[in-house]
């Protein structure tokens, strides 16, 4: 009976306090999916939202048989919300796109058609970014470049988590069960045949970011140490390096008092010297406890979200078969 059933689209929707925009991305997204050759099913992931976005969820879901729930018992990111939806989607093909309506939901039948031509991973990488200021494209181009400059992973640049994803590398990425999760870095991670679609970032349709400069630094560090050990090797080379120039200059001192005698000099420039150390040695046991406290994170194994309640779509390839069943 499953041979008869049509191919399915799943569509990951993360939504944390969306209210504003949550209807409009409802609309877009049936508007552009009703077009299509397959059935479609929404999977709307609330992510602890503390405004009304869950009992929009309930009415559209009341009135659409295309929109799913997923309900997380709190908030748990951004990252926990995509591989939530990524966990339950049936589709076989998984499209990833923001609530916001930044990404442009008119994509969708592109990253489709280039699924058909093979790939298994067709992301939207973006060519402008309209609505963001100067500094965040800066930051954002020089965390893109540096990750890829570190890793021996090729994350691509400008790119975010709008995409479409082949059954196969959904299956690939839920064997990944890591506690920090970059998905970005995941996405590529899996390998598989990928390609690039450009396409212009719009601006919020309403609401403001939920990402502010502090956020971003930390996901930027999740980022890094997710995926390359860089900055411990890093930490090595320094330390080396300071005490080769330790090592010298000491030889200096040593030489100029058998020369010269010791006129106890500079007691300033011994304090720099200290400070300069101290910074250094305490730079280095950072990035060691960035890593260690991974290392203590992933080895607690908790699960990596909690479902508060979770309610499938009748689109979904279970629905539907367990509905031809009892139709016969």
């Amino acid at each position: 009976m499953s041979e008869n059933i049509q191919n399915l689209v799943s569509v990951v929707i993360p939504a944390y306090n969306e209210e504003e925009s949550l209807m409009e991305c409802h609309r877009r997204l049936t508007v552009v999916l009703s077009k299509v050759e397959f059935e479609y099913e929404l999977i709307f992931v609330n992510d602890g939202s503390s405004d009304r976005t869950l009992s929009l969820l309930h009415s559209l879901q009341a009135s659409d048989q295309h929109v799913a729930i997923i309900d997380l018992s709190r908030n748990f990111g951004k990252e926990i919300a995509l591989t939530a939806g990524l966990d339950v989607a049936d589709g076989d093909a998984t499209i990833v796109i923001d609530a916001d309506l930044q990404d442009p939901p008119e994509l969708i039948p592109v990253l489709i058609q280039e699924w058909k031509n093979g790939y298994d991973v067709v992301y939207a990488t973006r060519t402008e970014r309209k609505g963001e200021s100067w500094t965040k494209k800066i930051t954002a181009h020089s965390f893109y470049k540096l990750l890829q400059s570190m890793s021996n992973v090729a994350v691509p640049r400008d790119t975010g988590d709008f995409r479409l994803l082949s059954k196969r590398a959904v299956v690939a990425l839920r064997a990944l069960r890591e506690q920090h999760r970059f998905m970005k870095g995941l996405f590529s991670w899996i390998g598989f045949p990928q390609k690039a679609v450009q396409y212009q970032r719009e601006s919020r349709y309403s609401g403001v970011t939920k990402w502010n400069y502090w956020k971003l630094w930390n996901f930027a560090l999740e980022g890094i140490t997710s995926f390359t050990t860089i900055p411990l090797r890093i930490s090595t080379y320094v330390g080396l390096m300071t005490a080769s120039i330790s090592f010298f200059y000491g030889l200096f001192i040593v030489i100029r008092t058998l020369t010269y005698g010791n006129p106890v000099a500079g007691y300033p420039s011994l304090l720099v010297i200290v400070l300069f150390l101290g910074g250094i040695q305490l730079m280095a046991i950072g990035v060691i406890g960035e890593y260690l406290g991974r290392i203590f994170n992933e080895t607690k194994q908790r699960p990596l979200y909690f479902l508060n309640e979770y309610k499938p779509s009748k689109m979904s390839i279970k629905s539907r078969i367990d509905a031809k069943k009892h139709s016969y």
